[in-house]
């Protein structure tokens, strides 16, 4: 396995050298506070961050310089003098004016700073409001008092109010509706900083509407400012919402995850000659070909023939590069020659395709050359001559996923270069395009992890700003980083493709090859996704850190992208979105009010589980009906949800259908495009038309973040 040259997760610098009343290790804090440890303890705090993935580290001596922020934020919690408080005595309290200087400068620069103050701020012998006030931010030394909107009735225990300022819930506060501030101070704002104020005391507070929490853009950094740290110690953060603010300040404060991305192992043949010429070659031939694969004029054999033999030559003279493909390499060079041999007829290559197992080499990095006569679903339909150079995305933690949901065909790989039959929207790699004499078992498919993701990166952002939707700081990075959202592609895919297979089938509508209304195909690929869904839901109660991320991507990419992707005849991914999006309108865990869309994140996993339910219990009563009957019931669980067309003969019940008749003839009444858009999609498909013609062909970062910046 390759080495990952950048983090895909944050790195979290806690301070332990200022005299700090908190430590990440639980002895220091037995040590700090003897008689109760947990309340000088963060290591819950900790290990909240990295079941989420963060590397969490304790920077326990030495004063800060340049060299030490190592990482994406750095948390001050509470530093005092050992004679004012309890305290770890390991340094001073105090920030020298090259600390001060080191901090500002890795803020600005980009860092991220999450600083955890207390009441009576100034008694505590540190200068942290000197390091604020860099950032137009004061701690007022008070102690803020509430006779009513108050926790266990303690009037120092104050409920920060969430409502005065935004959206409850939304972005940095998504999943958050109650938090207590534990004796805390309040917070002075400089007028002309950025800032946002999080929460605050009531207006019938000591004192009124101060702000109790703020999060502040400065330059390219973020900083985040707490008025009480015992709200995330470990007797706390299990109160209320504090554990779900704790990890979406510090993921903010790491900020939206662009930054540096990975390079794709293998990029160099992209400009190797050996390959340039075969794709060149390639795409020489390619007009030459009709729809089946064959070049039926011969007046162009003599130009084909020439053709083959570069292509021929490219892939012996790149064999070499790639051992672990011999034999296929070799295989489909005696299938190139037989179809010139054959006069360019129909192409076979079915000695090849046998011979090609990439399954049998999921190594991360591991590249691979594909040439092969075929079509390209969700791109060209024509079997045309192909050639890829992809590269395995196989990191150990995926190998781990895999191990507990066996799925040995499955591949997940990122583009390198491509012909132009991918230039397009397939993100696909599958055996069952490639033209052969007789369809072979099938044992391997293959995922492009990196044009799923930036697909979902550009849709996604732009859906967002049009819709003036607050991500959450995890989404936002997932967003952000195009190498978190195909790790997060991979392990959807492969979740998803093995469900195919699993649960409760009356039959599969991709495993019969029957035509059948495109609702039992929608159904089909919603029912995957939600049992990916439900399955994450699982793995991040287990501490999966990318679990989190599909949870997210299924919600965002089937209403976003799926939905208003492609034209509307029997659009069965458009219609899975549709129903996605109703389901969860429809129970108020998803809100279009005020031009705005916002979502109840603490309710959205228990919503999308119960569809789940619902979607399976369908498939299990369908064992006991006919086939036609269960396509009748899923039409009517659809349209329980999304409206049908105004002409459709379904929607009219099952008296307006010939059952008499063959079921064919209950397919052709199916409206082209039976379940139309709403007003609320027809108006995002026109607004992010642009988004989506502009992911055709997209393979990862920078065009992804290109698109971003298209205005809607």
């Amino acid at each position: 396995m390759l080495t990952e040259p950048v983090r895909i997760f944050p790195r979290v610098l806690f301070d332990e050298s200022h005299s700090n009343a908190w430590s990440l290790d639980e002895e220091v804090a037995a040590r700090i506070n003897p008689a109760q440890p947990a309340d000088a303890s963060y290591s819950a705090a900790a290990a909240a961050l990295r079941t989420r993935g963060f590397e969490v580290v304790a920077h326990t001596a030495g004063e800060f310089d340049a060299g030490s922020f190592d990482g994406d934020v750095l948390v001050i919690a509470h530093p005092a003098a050992a004679e004012a408080e309890r305290a770890s005595g390991s340094g001073s309290p105090v920030f020298g004016p090259a600390e001060l200087d080191a901090v500002e400068a890795f803020v600005r620069g980009g860092g991220g700073l999450v600083v955890l103050a207390e009441c009576d701020q100034d008694k505590y012998g540190t200068n942290l409001n000197e390091l604020l006030e860099r950032f137009g931010l004061r701690v007022a030394s008070l102690t803020c008092h509430d006779g009513t909107s108050r926790h266990n009735r303690v009037s120092a225990w104050v409920l920060a109010d969430f409502s005065a300022d935004a959206e409850p819930g939304q972005g940095l506060l998504a999943g958050v509706a109650q938090a207590c501030f534990y004796r805390a101070g309040a917070l002075e704002v400089d007028g002309a900083a950025d800032v946002r104020v999080l929460g605050r005391t009531s207006p019938a507070a000591y004192p009124p509407a101060a702000p109790l929490a703020v999060a502040a853009n400065v330059d390219s950094g973020r900083v985040v400012v707490f008025t009480d740290s015992d709200l995330f110690g470990d007797d706390s953060i299990d109160e209320l919402d504090h554990r779900a603010l704790w990890v979406n300040a510090v993921t903010w404060a790491a900020g939206a995850g662009g930054g540096q991305e990975a390079p794709v192992p293998g990029a160099d043949f992209a400009a190797d000659p050996r390959w340039l010429d075969l794709k060149a070659a390639v795409e020489e031939l390619r007009p030459l070909q009709v729809k089946d694969g064959s070049i039926p004029d011969a007046a162009q054999h003599d130009a084909a023939r020439a053709l083959v033999e570069r292509i021929v030559a490219g892939i012996a003279a790149l064999a070499p590069e790639f051992a672990h493909d011999a034999e296929y390499l070799a295989a489909v060079q005696v299938d190139f020659r037989r179809w010139v041999d054959a006069g360019f007829g129909v192409p076979d290559f079915l000695d090849s395709l046998v011979a090609f197992r990439p399954e049998r080499h999921r190594r991360d990095g591991l590249v691979h050359l594909v040439v092969f006569p075929m079509y390209t679903q969700n791109g060209n339909p024509n079997r045309n001559v192909e050639a890829v150079l992809c590269s395995v995305l196989w990191p150990d933690w995926l190998a781990d996923v895999e191990a507990d949901f066996d799925n040995p065909a499955f591949l997940s790989i990122n583009f390198i270069d491509f012909t132009s039959g991918y230039d397009t929207n397939s993100a696909v790699l599958f055996p069952e395009t490639v033209a052969v004499r007789e369809v072979p078992q099938f044992t391997w498919g293959a995922i492009f992890s990196d044009r799923e993701a930036a697909r979902f990166r550009a849709v996604t952002d732009a859906a967002a700003r049009l819709l003036k939707l607050d991500l959450p700081p995890d989404a936002e990075r997932l967003v952000g980083s195009q190498q978190l959202a195909q790790s997060v592609f991979a392990m959807w895919d492969l979740i998803h493709d093995r469900t195919h297979s699993h649960g409760d089938l009356p039959f599969d509508p991709f495993m019969i090859k029957q035509r059948m209304p495109f609702w039992m195909y929608a159904l089909e690929e919603l029912r995957c996704d939600l049992n990916t869904f439900r399955q994450a839901v699982v793995l991040e109660t287990r501490g999966q850190p990318f679990a989190r991320g599909v949870q997210q991507g299924i919600v965002f990419d089937r209403i976003f992208r799926f939905t208003i992707t492609g034209d509307r005849v029997r659009n069965y991914d458009g219609l899975g979105g549709q129903l996605l999006f109703a389901y969860l309108h429809k129970h108020d865990a998803l809100r279009w009010t005020d031009n705005r869309l916002t979502f109840d994140w603490r309710r959205v996993p228990e919503v999308v589980v119960a569809l789940c339910d619902e979607v399976e219990t369908l498939y299990r009563d369908g064992i006991d009906r006919s086939k036609v009957g269960h396509w009748i019931a899923a039409y009517e669980f659809v349209t329980s949800y999304v409206a049908p067309h105004p002409r459709s003969v379904w929607a009219k019940g099952p008296d307006a259908l010939p059952l008499e008749g063959p079921p064919k003839g209950l397919v052709d009444l199916v409206q082209p495009d039976e379940f139309p858009l709403n007003v609320f999609f027809e108006a995002l498909r026109t607004k992010l038309a642009p988004v989506i013609a502009g992911t055709r062909g997209i393979t990862g970062a920078p065009r992804a973040e290109a698109l971003a910046a298209v205005p809607v």
